[in-house]
């Protein structure tokens, strides 16, 4: 086949493919010759149907796939050849639209080749490493939240009101049109106001109750309501308080930790401060990338290929826009126009990737089979119950797979370089990290 070049600008590149009729005619050939052999047909012996009746039964569906198979070949080669990269897809089309059998076949393929990255000498490039450490406050800190997660209760003094997150004990019969329903009564029933654990209407009732009272509560059960007999429907509540309760904190002991899974206090607090420690430095880390992909982007320069840019541009765009209208969950908005801003950070973004994808290729980073497991376990435990839909749904959308291994691949390529740069520690409060963490939300 003969390949012509028609545009070579920047990172623009565009071919002219010609696929003679001679050529694509030995093709046709070849695979009626190779199928030849196995081909039956009425009044001719298995093999034996002359190669004229094949080529009018078979000739106008293997043309098709004969131009298919040379255009891609020619392309395959062309790409072994030049050693370029599309940066997308190729465009490939057809120019002699009124072709018919015995005329060339002429194809443009046009594309945008990846750029030549630079090589970086990352010795020079110095990186500051933020280190915070779970002091004695913050773990008390930590524990006392747990103490009020796992709070109890203690009776009010008789006579004294109920209120919004107290706890009352209750019996109750809930009657539809004066008649009892199944389901509808309990006896020493542990109800927290402000819970919302019962029907809407029912705890806001039971604010100011007192211990012995008796009480009608009416409600109207929801129209969505899961027993359709009583959905929509109108209920009287007869309900006796039999005590009201104020919630107080757990005690910081022994058998707090034990609620936990601790063996003791000293195991829990040890527990804590692993746990405070490993998010400092997961905080610590995104600080530390953010760093060190500033200093990455000030090092090196070299041509985008504007249809990545452009599709990032979109993609930013698109997703600023629902950050800023969260009630808009549809994707029927239109197409958005990317700012300046967006076209910024687009170029930012687009050269970044490329350059860690280049340094990741060099480096012969890989993304191993366990990452993946792990990184798709995560995924799979935001749907209790779906597990192994979800790994099925992952194992069969390559998109997907693409978008759990892109962070895992960045993250190890960040690992690489930093092994190579100067890396200083800093110990600061966690005050500080918190500010430095709120300040990337900001840039």
């Amino acid at each position: 086949m003969q390949v012509t070049e028609t545009l070579n600008e920047g990172l623009k590149r565009a071919y002219e493919l010609i696929l003679t009729a001679e050529e694509l005619d030995a093709k046709v050939n070849a695979k009626l010759a190779e199928a030849q052999p196995e081909i039956e047909m009425k009044g001719f012996r298995k093999g034996k149907v002359p190669m004229p009746l094949l080529k009018k039964q078979f000739g106008q569906r293997l043309m098709g796939e004969s131009m298919q198979e040379a255009i891609d070949e020619a392309m395959s080669k062309h790409f072994e050849d030049s050693g370029d990269r599309p940066a997308l897809q190729p465009e490939v089309k057809m120019t002699n639209e009124d072709w018919k059998e015995g005329d060339d076949v002429n194809v443009e393929m046009s594309y945008e080749k990846l750029p030549e990255v630079p090589e970086v000498d990352f010795s020079g490039v110095e990186i500051e490493k933020l280190v915070v450490k779970a002091d004695d406050a913050a773990v008390e800190e930590a524990l006392a939240s747990l103490a009020e997660t796992a709070q109890d209760f203690k009776d009010r003094r008789k006579g004294t009101k109920a209120k919004d997150g107290d706890q009352v004990v209750i019996d109750f019969v809930g009657k539809v049109d004066g008649e009892p329903f199944e389901g509808g009564a309990a006896e020493d029933y542990p109800l927290v106001l402000g819970s919302n654990s019962f029907i809407p209407g029912f705890e806001e009732q039971l604010v100011g109750v007192k211990v012995e009272e008796e009480k009608s509560v009416e409600v109207t059960f929801p129209e969505e309501y899961g027993a359709e007999h009583l959905a929509g429907k109108a209920a009287v509540f007869d309900v006796t308080v039999k005590a009201v309760k104020e919630p107080v904190a757990a005690e910081v002991d022994d058998e707090l930790a034990k609620k936990f899974g601790a063996e003791d206090l000293e195991s829990l607090k040890g527990q804590i401060r692993e746990r405070l420690e490993a998010e400092y430095t997961g905080a610590a880390r995104q600080v530390m990338k953010r760093g060190l992909l500033d200093k990455l982007d000030t090092l090196v320069s070299f041509e985008l290929p504007p249809s990545l840019v452009d599709a990032e541009a979109k993609q930013i765009a698109h997703q600023l826009y629902h950050e800023e209208h969260p009630e808009d969950h549809g994707h029927d908005h239109g197409e958005m126009e990317p700012t300046d801003e967006h076209k910024t950070l687009a170029e930012r973004r687009v050269r970044l990737g490329l350059l860690l994808a280049e340094i990741g290729q060099k480096a012969e980073v890989e993304v191993t089979d366990a990452e993946m497991t792990q990184a798709i376990m995560a995924q799979a435990r935001q749907y209790p119950g779906q597990e192994r839909a979800f790994f099925d749904f992952v194992r069969q959308n390559a998109q997907m797979q693409q978008q759990l291994r892109a962070p895992i691949f960045e993250d190890k390529v960040i690992d690489h370089i930093a092994e190579q740069a100067t890396v200083t520690e800093k110990e600061i409060t966690k005050e500080e990290l918190q500010t430095a963490v709120e300040a990337l939300d900001d840039e």
